[in-house]
């Protein structure tokens, strides 16, 4: 069974909530069933595999310490592929420490940040990206940042990751051996082939590629613009929206000129609220600040609601307005007539046609407020078919760049006949960086493909 590199047994406190609760004490290692023993008034051994223990913690001169209970889980099903003992104690933070000072006198070392993450991926219990998706879960703090770190656990997109790795090595395979017989000109990859092959590849590094920008959004807060002209309700909107008096609500025109940003959970999705200056031609240079930082958070955001007052509005100069915004076309834009309980037509308000939606509201009585919700959860909230193939972890985004270059720089060298061993050098880097996302190792992987399907001696 593989051990971690030091060969050590580690020890820590897992969880710690306190006098009065339950706290649980981790032991991972070769010698961690010996070790546990040691300090707990039964013997544990391979056989309690599986099995919750009763019995005591004792001290050097068999002092009780805490009464609790032990689970042995032998490796390698265990998490840390290890042998595991953890003891559920009471959550003093005495006993706490007792416990662990007893465990490293009979020989544990205290486990460093993410130790225990990190043998499990030492020992093939998870792949690089899996570990790194244990950290999401740790730090979800809402239903769609825990919806995609578990994604990420159950291996998803790791296999993804594997399914492209193995896709391209059975090519390099084929080009590393035309290499062996390059005096004889021989042509093992067949190139029609190989070119349809890094295609679909380019295709599908490229949506993953792409989705780190809404992956990294769901994960840290979708980010959505308020703007509009001065006292067009934004601040308004931004209060009821997160629910409390966040922005100052004045009459007076210009009131907001820095950026005002807050968050707030909708439906599960994490959303970053951005409240900006009033646009409008002002000679005030710091209220020309304010507008231009505005119009800045409106090309980095997702979604951009552009209030409309519908006292003074009119079709024409929204629609003009929006359209000199001049954002991607990936960009949201939701046109929203303010006010609506001034209004003294019953007739509905015209849609904006440059807009991706038009609704009405009232932020002062509530109305409209759930369909603007509703709208922006539709719009960015987590879909379940894509929830696996979603990249939220900016080191998988620059890999999958790096990735998506190299297949580029392949699919350059097919079309202008590039010889194989320039070619290869394009594969390699390409299966380089896909196995750095799940730290797979990459080199022995050609060579083993090339020995298990070839007969090199024939």
């Amino acid at each position: 069974m593989p051990q971690a590199l030091d060969g050590s047994t580690i020890v820590a406190i897992s969880t710690a909530p306190g006098a009065g609760g339950i706290a649980v004490v981790r032991v991972s290692g070769p010698s961690a069933l010996e070790f546990s023993s040691a300090v707990f008034s039964k013997a544990l051994s391979r056989e309690f595999d599986r099995s919750v223990v009763f019995g005591r913690i004792l001290s050097e001169e068999g002092e009780i310490i805490d009464e609790g209970l032990a689970l042995v889980l032998c490796g390698p099903r265990s998490y840390t592929g290890e042998d595991t003992v953890e003891f559920n104690i009471h959550g003093s933070t005495f006993i706490q420490a007792e416990v662990v000072r007893l465990l490293v006198l009979v020989g544990c070392r205290l486990a460093g940040p993410g130790e225990f993450t990190q043998r499990a991926f030492l020992n093939g219990r998870l792949d690089l990206s899996q570990a790194e998706a244990v950290a999401d879960l740790i730090a979800s703090e809402h239903r769609g940042a825990h919806r995609l770190a578990i994604e990420g656990l159950r291996g998803g997109f790791s296999r993804e990751i594997g399914a492209l790795r193995e896709s391209l090595i059975g090519f390099a395979g084929l080009l590393e051996l035309e290499l062996d017989f390059s005096e004889e000109d021989v042509e093992f990859a067949d190139r029609k082939r190989f070119n349809s092959l890094v295609y679909d590849l380019l295709l599908r590094v490229g949506s993953l590629a792409d989705s780190f920008r809404a992956g990294n959004a769901i994960k840290s807060g979708v980010p959505i613009a308020i703007l509009g002209a001065p006292n067009s309700g934004k601040s308004t909107l931004l209060n009821a929206l997160l629910e409390e008096d966040k922005a100052i609500v004045s009459d007076i025109a210009g009131t907001t000129r820095d950026i005002i940003e807050d968050t707030c959970v909708i439906d599960g999705t994490l959303f970053r609220f951005i409240d900006t200056a009033g646009l409008r031609s002002t000679t005030d240079s710091i209220e020309s600040e304010g507008i231009r930082r505005a119009l800045e958070k409106a090309k980095t955001a997702h979604s951009v609601l552009y209030l409309l007052d519908s006292s003074n509005e009119n079709v024409s100069s929204a629609e003009k307005a929006i359209s000199e915004l001049e954002l991607d076309s990936e960009v949201k834009v939701i046109a929203v007539w303010t006010k609506c309980d001034l209004r003294s037509s019953d007739s509905p308000f015209p849609s904006i046609t440059v807009a991706t939606s038009t609704l009405e509201i009232s932020a002062t009585t509530g109305e409209g407020i759930p369909v603007l919700r509703s709208l922006l959860s539709s719009s960015h909230g987590l879909d379940d078919s894509a929830a696996s193939l979603i990249v939220t972890n900016a080191r998988h985004f620059e890999a999958l760049t790096l990735a998506r270059t190299s297949l580029l720089s392949v699919k350059s060298g097919l079309a202008t006949d590039l010889p194989s061993d320039l070619v290869a050098i394009d594969v390699r880097e390409s299966l380089h960086h896909l196995g750095s996302i799940t730290g797979a190792i990459h080199a022995d992987d050609i060579l083993g493909h090339i020995f298990s399907h070839f007969c090199i001696g024939k």
